[in-house]
């Protein structure tokens, strides 16, 4: 086994793992289940990758997150680590050359998205790796009671029956205790051995601004704050919009959304990233993953739908231990908002059944056809075809997949790929037989190395360039190609996928477990109620209430959040303010005083100070007097 410290100093150039890196590393090298909590940016890649080399075999990623997967596969080949991944998109002898170098080859990282992973192809050749670890990405999505809830999780726990002596390490950013102990029991978890690193972000300051006019605000922040940041909207078109008002009023925007083509995705992630774009505005699809340690600011727009999106969200901001706001604007309408969008993702047991129906029709099945059947999915096209809103269509497949009638795959984005099946000396015959064509071959072959060997990476946007042609007559020359048997060719994929883990089965036949479906639908309202409850009080430290919020139950006051900074004003100790309010709410609660009579019954401190707690304590609204001019405890 080789020494981790080298490994790290020879891949990442590090003398010195970062805190409880080098303890989960350990945990796992010793053969022990081991979860790992740690922040966003926290370092969470390396607790496997280390260990992976450090000991023979393979080691097996499963993540739900493709795009994440291609770039750390990419990120690691770059430092001479070999490494493969396997998504929905990659067909025939791609995986078959994948999977015999796993077995045969070098090969230390296998990556896998969740659905790829019990192909029974798949399956058969991990039975033949030695496989060192299994590693589960993003954790979170195997418990129902999590935020980020997928169905297609719940079967991973199936591999160790396969390698039973091969130890897990689940990770995740944000858990609850309650969803620490169902992953722990959902993935078979032989010791409960959790890492957690604390949560808290001593440089980050949260912030919650009560505003009407929310477009003012965002503009006098995005303004006022140097450095980048990231905006976040809940629709694709808000991202859009919000963008250009930026950019009308002077802040160099751009927005971004799952539904733009990759390669767009791409240069403006690497615009912003390289700072020539002061603010990103985007759904919750752009952060994962992203390597920008000088985010100055996060905004939210809108209340999210939990505090684990938020808490995760809004560390993306001040990475680098430097001064960073978490800011969210927040009104009464959100209340409305919130209780809206909980409706919307629960739609009712016939909505779900008419989805269903209608994918079938869609995809022109058959009752009883279709099983394991993968189908591109214009999420888009179905909605107009079909008149469901698209939150409908997502809520509802996501129900059908809970049940097991489905499995959808994300968005891809696969470059096409291509492979040469004839022999080289074949090819010059038919080279010299078909003049026309002969060009665009020499073009092929000085364009792209390995053609006869593998399938490989294509660009027909460049392929045109060289050509002087357009992507057209591109790809009507390597369709040519495939008619005459001389390749093989793989064209990009760029939608989502569902393939039906059963055949089409009549609506009246369509059950749907009212038991899950009414247990996910309280605990999406309490995680919805807990945002709210951030966002209105404005008595507790905004830091303290996430921590207490994740578990963390002994922390102090940040000192620089909102709540903080109001209190500061009052210049108390936290003893002294606690020992006053100690004394004056129970009393509130259950009769009304005159401030006179208040101050009387707190001997223990000066009269000064305890009219200062109540003074704050009526601009908090946690007091107010009523008619008669005595106080009460309230929440306006």
């Amino acid at each position: 086994m080789q020494n981790i410290h080298q490994i790290l100093t020879k891949f990442w150039g590090f003398s010195e793992f970062r805190s409880l890196q080098e303890d989960i590393i350990k945990s796992v090298i010793a053969g022990k289940d081991t979860l790992a909590l740690l922040p966003t940016g926290g370092g969470k890649s390396v607790c496997f990758q280390v260990p992976a080399l450090a000991m023979d075999g393979v080691c097996i990623v499963i993540s739900p997150l493709i795009a994440l997967m291609k770039d750390q596969v990419g990120t690691l080949r770059k430092k001479g680590i070999a490494a493969e991944t396997l998504y929905a998109g990659l067909r025939g002898d791609a995986i078959d050359r994948i999977l015999d170098n796993c077995i045969y080859g070098n090969v230390k990282l296998l990556y896998l998205s969740p659905e790829r992973l019990f192909a029974e192809l798949v399956i058969e050749r991990i039975k033949k790796m030695n496989v060192n670890l299994f590693a589960i990405d993003e954790a979170h999505c195997i418990s129902q009671w999590g935020y980020d809830f997928r169905p297609s999780y719940l079967r991973i726990a199936e591999i160790r029956s396969i390698q039973p002596t091969v130890p897990v390490l689940a990770l995740t950013a944000t858990a609850t205790k309650t969803v620490v102990k169902d992953i722990q029991e959902k993935l078979n978890f032989k010791e409960g051995i959790v890492f957690k690193k604390s949560f808290e972000r001593k440089n980050l300051a949260y912030v919650v601004l009560n505003e009407d006019d929310k477009l003012k605000k965002l503009l006098k922040i995005a303004k006022s704050v140097q450095g980048s940041g990231i905006i976040y909207a809940r629709s694709r078109k808000g991202t859009k919009d919000l963008a250009d008002f930026l950019n009308k009023n002077g802040i160099v925007s751009d927005f971004y959304h799952a539904g733009l083509d990759h390669q767009i995705r791409d240069v403006k992630q690497e615009a912003w990233k390289n700072d020539k774009c002061k603010v990103m505005v985007a759904t919750n699809a752009f952060g994962m993953g992203i390597d920008k340690s000088n985010v100055r600011f996060v905004i939210h727009l809108e209340t999210p739908d939990s505090l684990e999106a938020y808490f995760q969200e809004a560390g993306r901001a001040g990475r680098d231990g430097m001064k960073a706001y978490a800011v969210l604007l927040y009104n009464d309408a959100d209340k409305i908002n919130a209780k809206h969008y909980i409706a919307v993702n629960y739609p009712k047991d016939e909505v779900i059944k008419a989805v269903y129906e209608a994918m079938g029709n869609y995809f022109r099945l058959a009752i009883g056809a279709g099983e394991s059947v993968a189908f591109s999915f214009d999420i888009s096209e179905f909605s107009k075809s079909y008149k469901f809103k698209p939150r409908e269509i997502i809520s509802s497949i996501k129900f059908l997949e809970k049940e097991g009638y489905i499995t959808a795959t994300d968005a891809l984005s696969n470059p096409s790929t291509l492979k040469f099946i004839i022999g080289k000396g074949d090819l010059y015959n038919f080279q010299v037989e078909n003049r026309a064509l002969d060009p665009f071959i020499k073009l092929l072959l000085r364009s792209y190395g390995g053609l006869f060997d593998n399938y490989i990476k294509i660009n027909e946007s460049d392929l045109a360039k060289r050509s002087n042609s357009t992507i057209k007559e591109v790809t009507n020359l390597l369709e040519k190609l495939v008619e005459r048997n001389i390749i093989k060719y793989i064209p990009q994929n760029k939608t989502p996928q569902i393939i039906f883990t059963q055949g089409r089965i009549e609506n009246k036949y369509l059950r749907l477990s009212e038991g899950n479906y009414a247990q996910l639908k309280i605990k999406a309202i309490e995680r919805s109620e807990s945002v709210i409850d951030y966002a209105s009080q404005i008595s507790k430290c905004r830091s303290k209430f996430l921590l207490n919020y994740f578990g963390e139950t002994e922390t102090y006051r940040c000192g620089i959040c909102d709540i903080c900074l109001e209190r500061n004003k009052i210049k108390l100790s936290d003893l002294e303010f606690d020992s006053i309010l100690e004394i004056i709410k129970p009393v509130l609660m259950k009769e009304e005083k005159t401030l006179e009579e208040l101050v009387d019954l707190i001997s223990t401190a000066p009269e000064e100070k305890t009219l200062k707690v109540v003074q704050w304590l009526l601009d908090a609204e946690k007091l107010c007097y009523n008619k008669e001019g005595k106080l009460v405890w309230g929440i306006k």
